[in-house]
């Protein structure tokens, strides 16, 4: 019995000791670019700080936040529409839903869900 339960014990020190040097590899590799996505949500600079890199407005329907987040994600801010058509309002409310839709236009920045949701739109 005892020796069950130390071959036990170190199988599953084993996989723990793994499971961590994976994790640390995975971190510092960042496969997937996560690292800046990450960092913009979790600051708490106010969109008119200095660390914007850019003053111009690409897209008159954006504030400078959601921008920043958009270009984070990969999105070219300039390619996107700069006026809001009755038909783009239907689609993004048929992808995303009327209360998110009104949340987005009020402000809030758009999530990578909402843009993957979307994208069909633009």
């Amino acid at each position: 019995m005892n020796k069950t339960l130390n071959i036990i014990f170190i199988t599953l020190g084993v996989i723990f000791l793994l499971l961590i040097l994976a994790f640390t590899l995975f971190v510092i590799v960042d496969p997937f670019n996560l690292r800046p996505l990450l960092s913009t949500l979790m600051s708490d600079a106010p969109a008119n700080s200095a660390n914007t890199t850019e003053a111009t407005d690409k897209n008159p329907l954006l504030d400078a936040n959601q921008e920043r987040i958009l270009e984070t994600l990969g999105v070219n801010v300039g390619n996107l529409p700069t006026e809001m058509t009755p038909e783009l309002e239907a689609c993004f409310t048929e992808a995303l839903g009327a209360e998110r839709v009104k949340q987005i236009i009020d402000g809030d920045s758009p999530s990578p869900l909402d843009l993957f949701k979307a994208k069909a739109c633009l």
